[in-house]
């Protein structure tokens, strides 16, 4: 699994509109609208980096109002969920 956050510059009447268009794409799990020097936080899930490659320049790339966009590659994940995850009744682990 590839994880990875993308930051993004919005047209500020497109901020709403290009949220919820990133957040029905299929592999962005969430979005978040943030203060500071960008505008939104798109998380992404993937099998592997050429699907990330798919989703940043032919999904992400298309929606109308984004200025600008960075992406950031995760090596590792660190979760309280993945913790709770491990350690819950009948879990199973990594």
């Amino acid at each position: 699994m590839v994880n990875a956050v993308v930051l993004l510059n919005v047209e500020r009447t497109q901020i709403n509109a290009v949220a919820e268009k990133l957040a029905d794409l299929e592999h962005v799990s969430e979005v978040y609208s943030v203060s500071g020097r960008y505008d939104l936080i798109a998380l992404i899930r993937v099998m592997d980096v050429d699907d990330l490659a798919s989703v940043v320049t032919r999904e992400i790339s298309q929606v109308e109002g984004i200025v600008h966009s960075e992406t950031l590659l995760a090596f590792r994940t660190y979760s309280r969920h993945d913790l709770e995850r491990l350690f819950s009744v009948g879990g199973e682990g990594p």
